[in-house]
């Protein structure tokens, strides 16, 4: 069965992103930090500004503008300027060390690089930044040299002319996790974004008096589209340093949000956080967590701590967000709920043809904000695409008789045992509910009898009685049965990709030579 949502009829204006706000306030608050706050005016004046300054630097329509920023208040005003200004918005994780960063740059072939001073020792040791065209620009540097973000954003150029910028042509690449391989350039145009925008802004029922606080990356698609959907309601939007309780909750207490989005991560660290407590969170009329599966103890906890459910969402970067739970009762927790607004959904199996309800199977989407394509990678855009616009996810997912939809993981990380599939995710699940269990990551090691074994990493809360491996594995084998590892390794801390994710790619490495290491001893 094809899911369809209600179609809407335009996308928003990005050029004329702040009209909205301007038009019910030009003297209002629009964005807000616990460093800054600055006006609807304010906003337009200096995105004009640094958009000019842009140009008046050598930058030229259709150039790539890489940046490597921590959040900031100046990074939203960015890419205000960039969009005004035609330029390609391309930003980089914070997280990249060189050889990403190189491969960011080399592959988006960026003429310049705006970047935070702290990352100087790092720039210094890639390959390509000094060999930019146009150099970088610094952000907070404390010794006259490059280009300084902060000067661009007060210089005065009146008699440089923005152009009018082409709704179909690049303008923003993000790239991908890279969970499955190098990172992709994944390529949106105005069109494309101002779709996605207008799918957030429709599904999540967005009103002018909210106020958002988006407790992710802005340099990552999720955050940069909650962040301009926002503005381009005229809500007011706040920009967190990080994500930690340190920042949050005092954001939570003086900002009074209300709604909350952040990774699943994330949000767990800050409902554990031993310093918050219900009233932190009593403005939040909605708080939206995403970027892997919540958890059932996630839930739980945050239910117990903000006395709302924490709504799931499924998205990428390269399609948005096809599925929200809008359920606002027990009913359908962990599901990632129906499909959003302007998009149509299908599970498919291997040979293309739809499976019947409860049958996990591939997840393919179709919508109007989905990528252009893969940036100089025409290949892997042919093979995401069927001849029909369909975009296949390549995560598994199943559909229940009432059109709800549960994750199940991705395809490559789905591990057969026996012949039968068992998704990481809910073996993680059955481990986190132990009270000893902080967090948990799932991989498959091939296993000449078995096909693949399942082997799980965890890290366990301070101050716990800390279980035996066997003892870890007899719980979850309570939970989910044959599905429980048959392997446990503690470790102290649990890696993250770059997104945030629990980054299975190293689990599985550090799995697959810890093997190799055992085979040859046996030998």
């Amino acid at each position: 069965m094809k899911d369809v949502d209600t179609p809407v009829e335009q996308p928003v204006d990005l050029v004329n992103i702040l009209a909205a706000g301007l038009q019910k306030g030009p003297d209002d608050i629009a964005l807000v930090s616990r460093r800054a706050k600055l006006t609807w005016r304010e906003l337009e004046e200096m995105s004009l500004r640094l958009a000019r300054s842009y140009l008046a630097h050598g930058l030229k329509p259709g150039d790539r503008i890489a940046s490597l920023m921590p959040n900031r208040w100046e990074l939203i005003v960015h890419y205000l300027a960039c969009i005004k200004a035609g330029l390609v918005v391309t930003p980089l994780n914070y997280r990249y060390m060189a050889p990403e960063i190189d491969h960011a740059l080399r592959l988006s072939g960026a003429v310049v690089l705006v970047s935070h001073a702290e990352r100087a020792e790092d720039l210094a040791e890639t390959e390509l930044v000094a060999k930019l065209p146009l150099g970088t620009i610094s952000y907070n540097a404390e010794t006259a040299g490059s280009p300084c973000l902060e000067d661009m954003l007060k210089a005065e150029h009146p008699d440089i002319e923005l152009p009018v910028p082409d709704p179909d042509a690049p303008h923003m690449i993000f790239f991908t996790s890279g969970s499955t391989g190098k990172p992709k350039g994944v390529t949106h145009t105005l069109n494309t974004m101002g779709w996605m925008c207008r799918h957030f802004i429709d599904t999540l029922e967005i009103r002018e008096e909210d106020v958002l606080l988006p407790g992710s990356s802005v340099s990552h698609v999720g955050g940069f589209v909650f962040s301009l959907s926002l503005l381009l309601r005229g809500a007011r939007l706040i920009v967190a340093r990080s994500f930690d309780g340190d920042e949050i909750l005092p954001i939570l207490r003086e900002f009074k949000p209300t709604i909350l989005c952040m990774i699943s991560a994330a949000l767990f660290e800050l409902v554990r956080d031993r310093h918050g407590t219900h009233d932190d969170f009593s403005s939040l009329r909605l708080c939206i967590a995403g970027g892997d599966k919540i958890s059932g103890v996630l839930e739980q906890e945050f239910i117990k701590k903000a006395g709302i459910i924490a709504s799931e969402l499924y998205g990428m970067t390269e399609i948005g967000m096809s599925h929200y739970n809008r359920d606002k009762t027990l009913d359908h927790l962990g599901s990632i709920g129906t499909v959003a607004k302007g998009f149509e959904a299908a599970v498919r199996d291997d040979d293309g043809k739809e499976v019947p309800d409860d049958v996990p199977d591939r997840l393919w989407v179709r919508a109007n904000c989905t990528t252009v394509g893969y940036w100089e990678n025409e290949a892997a855009t042919n093979e995401a695409y069927d001849q029909d616009g369909w975009f296949d996810t390549g995560d598994v997912v199943k559909r229940d008789a009432n059109g709800f939809f549960w994750f199940c993981g991705r395809k490559k990380q789905i591990i057969v045992h026996d012949g039968s599939n068992i998704c990481p995710q809910e073996v993680e699940e059955a481990l986190q509910d132990h009270a000893a269990v902080r967090q948990a990551g799932v991989v498959g090691i091939h296993d000449l009898v078995h096909g693949e074994n399942v082997v799980a990493y965890v890290t366990l809360e301070p101050g716990e009685t800390a279980p035996t491996a066997a003892e870890l594995i007899a719980f979850a084998r309570t939970k989910v049965g044959y599905k429980a590892p048959e392997e446990i390794v503690f470790l102290s801390e649990m890696p993250f990709n770059a997104s945030g994710k629990t980054d299975r790619v190293t689990l599985k490495r550090l799995a697959e030579e810890a093997h190799r290491i055992h085979e040859v001893a046996a030998e």
